[in-house]
């Protein structure tokens, strides 16, 4: 099964204390998305993932998010958005950017970059960690992970409403909500 959801992750097409960032909160950028289903603010960490936070960023200020759904939710694993609209349209994005070993781990309520098999391939959806994705993370050349670039620092009860939400089958794409979940918008809080 855990198989399964790593080999799906791969295509891009939390209430406990929220994992420490390399540095400290109130230096980091925030942000909020606003959702269907309620307000999500995330703390970034840009010392520990420079690239991967000015990439989201520059998603955030374009306000490419905005319509874009969550179209992956896999209870007991993660919710994945940023990247299609409500009817599983790809947006068209930036070139991608180069993983980044960020030495922060998938754990609960961290929100880390989705790409496809290969690791170089991030460029604006992300996911949020339900619980701690140990397998996510960087190993060695052969399981590069995930990069880790942030975490929920308030809404993790919207999080975990996202991610009990019936999902199905639309198209080709498994573990899609029956009913959207919107990203209304992103704002930059700092």
């Amino acid at each position: 099964m855990l198989k399964r959801l790593l080999s799906a992750c791969l295509l891009t097409v939390p209430l406990v204390a929220a994992p420490a960032l390399a540095c400290a909160d109130d230096d980091a950028p925030h942000v909020r998305l606003e959702t269907s289903e309620g307000n999500i603010e995330l703390a970034l960490d840009a010392e520990a993932a420079p690239q991967t936070v000015e990439n989201f960023l520059r998603y955030v200020e374009e306000d490419f998010y905005a319509g874009t759904v969550f179209h992956r939710v896999i209870p007991d694993f993660m919710i994945q958005g940023g990247g299609m609209d409500a009817e599983l349209s790809p947006r068209d994005t930036h070139a991608p950017i180069a993983l980044e070993k960020s030495g922060l781990e998938n754990r609960r309520g961290t929100v880390a970059m989705a790409r496809t098999a290969n690791p170089d391939s991030a460029t604006s959806q992300f996911f949020i960690n339900l619980v701690d994705n140990d397998a996510l993370n960087y190993r060695d050349l052969y399981n590069p992970g995930y990069t880790v670039f942030g975490h929920v620092v308030s809404g993790m009860d919207v999080v975990e409403t996202i991610a009990a939400t019936p999902t199905g089958r639309q198209g080709p794409h498994a573990d899609v909500p029956r009913e959207p979940i919107t990203i209304l918008a992103v704002e930059r809080l700092d």
